[in-house]
């Protein structure tokens, strides 16, 4: 058998749908770089530690550039992984005595999760980038609209006159919090399980610390058990993965919503809307339609996440190989999702107009008529309540005279007597005095969302500034290794 993992124990080769069954090269294909760099880290700490010497660690090191050069698609497909179909190829290309050297005090087991955690890695960062600008273009579009009148929805039916700018802040807000989850998770995919071996380490003297230096790892996985068998770090990325999907589901539902001829709130650019094959005066809001079905993607991947790792038993299982096909699935649809979902905001039209005038439909200014009742007589809050709810089942625009005759059903007495005038009801139905009053903290006031603004830029540019520190530690570690490799194959 020419199989290098199977000619000692096993003596049956495996058919062509056990094969299928068994082989995760596809979903591989995620990690071969990954794969590489893990290999090029261990033969150069092996051979500083004397465990291989300098002539087999230059022909190793020369090889795996080479198989890195020729890319994925050069290797054997018939191999139940990436891992060994590569140090097989590496076998061919310098002889089993040299490079069946490489795998000396190494596991698949601490070898995959290693790959695994490294090209998250980089896929978290990536997001990170991501979600900081689609922040920093609602931001930007918020700035222009902190007058722009609209109606505020509880149960999406009109509540109380707000700005676009306080309703997209909203968004924003929610993203930033996501942005913290990710960035939280970083700090614990950013650990390295290298040197774990199967699940017991190894009777090597490897230097787990020189590994992770290699690597730009923050930290090690301590305990060899729990560094191949967790995948923790899988469920907790899933999980705020799903969040994101969740948040930008919403925004994507009011896109929509918003997109439709009742609304009219605006109007989505051409380059994500489709027509009908019939009618063809249709703009159809596809792109924000697809973005809330694929949520169901990451939500799918959280609960294969879960339903896998619930009850495996210490240490390393099988089944957790069908891990990592879930969280590539999830993140590579959340990280277009954002891209897209940025796109769609930056490009849309808004209609000031029409925002404008919906904002006072349906006696959205009704909870500051109640409070200009309170502060102006004196009134207890849930009287005023009765009285404006008495005042909103007649359908019509409140005035003094009204006021008062309902006050004189619930209190016996007229408003006007205890101090109200016409001016105090008409500044009270005003939606833009409405507004402008609202100016405690995080409340939707030009003024209070001026300093808001400006709060939040200052928040993304430090958050700017720890994506840059992230990219520098990774890239940093990348230039030593490779600066390293090249020293050592120099013979």
């Amino acid at each position: 058998m020419s199989n290098i993992l199977r000619r000692g124990r096993l003596e049956a080769a495996q058919d062509e749908e056990i094969l299928r069954y068994t082989s995760s090269m596809e979903a591989d294909r995620w990690i071969f770089d990954a794969d590489i760099a893990v290999d090029l880290a261990h033969t150069v700490m092996l051979k500083e530690q004397g465990i291989i010497n300098r002539e087999d660690c230059s022909k190793i090191l020369s090889g795996l550039l080479k198989i890195r050069e020729e890319g994925m698609e050069k290797l054997d497909f018939s191999y139940e992984d990436i891992h060994i179909s590569l140090e097989s190829r590496l076998i061919d290309m310098v002889g089993e005595d040299v490079g069946g050297r490489m795998h000396s005090g190494r596991s698949r087991n601490d070898e995959v999760a290693t790959c695994i955690r490294l090209v998250l890695r980089e896929e978290l960062t990536g997001l990170l980038e991501e979600i900081h600008k689609l922040r920093q273009t609602l931001l930007t579009l918020a700035e222009k609209h902190t007058e722009t009148l609209m109606p505020g929805f509880t149960h999406m039916q009109h509540a109380q006159p707000t700005t676009l700018a306080h309703h997209l802040c909203a968004h924003e807000a929610a993203l930033g919090r996501d942005f913290d989850r990710v960035q939280d998770a970083y700090s614990r995919v950013n650990l390295c399980p290298l040197g774990a071996a199967a699940f017991a380490s190894t009777g090597f003297n490897l230097n787990r610390k020189r590994t992770q230096e290699l690597l730009g790892f923050d930290g090690l996985l301590e305990n060899s058990m729990d560094a191949v068998s967790t995948r923790d770090f899988l469920i907790e990325c899933a999980s705020g993965f799903t969040n994101i999907m969740i948040n930008l589901s919403r925004m994507a539902e009011e896109l929509v919503i918003w997109s439709t001829s009742e609304f009219n709130f605006i109007e989505l650019d051409d380059m994500y809307a489709s027509t009908s094959s019939i009618m063809p005066q249709k703009k159809n809001p596809d792109t924000a339609e697809l973005m809330r079905g694929k949520t169901g993607v990451a939500v799918g991947a959280l609960m294969s996440l879960i339903t896998i790792c619930k009850g495996l038993p210490l240490s390393y299982n099988r089944d957790l190989q069908e891990a990592t096909p879930n969280i590539w699935r999830s993140v590579e649809t959340v990280r277009a999702s954002v891209r897209v979902m940025e796109g769609m905001i930056k490009t849309m039209k808004v209609h000031p107009e029409v925002l404008a005038a919906q904002s006072v439909i349906g006696f959205t200014t009704a909870t500051e008529l109640a409070d200009t009742f309170v502060r102006e007589t004196g009134i207890p809050f849930r009287t005023a309540h009765q009285i404006v709810g008495m005042l909103a089942r007649e359908m019509e625009k409140p005035t003094l005279e009204k006021i008062d005759s309902v006050a004189e059903i619930v209190l016996g007495e007229s408003l006007s007597s205890r101090g109200l005038t016409e001016k105090m009801v008409k500044e009270a139905l005003s939606p833009v005095s409405n507004v402008k009053r609202r100016k405690i903290t995080g409340g939707p006031a030009p003024e209070e969302m001026r300093n808001y603004l400006s709060k939040r830029q200052t928040e993304l540019e430090l958050n700017r500034q720890e994506i840059a520190t992230l990219k520098d530690i990774t890239d940093s570690a990348f230039e030593n290794l490779l600066a390293t490799v090249n020293e050592y194959r120099k013979t």
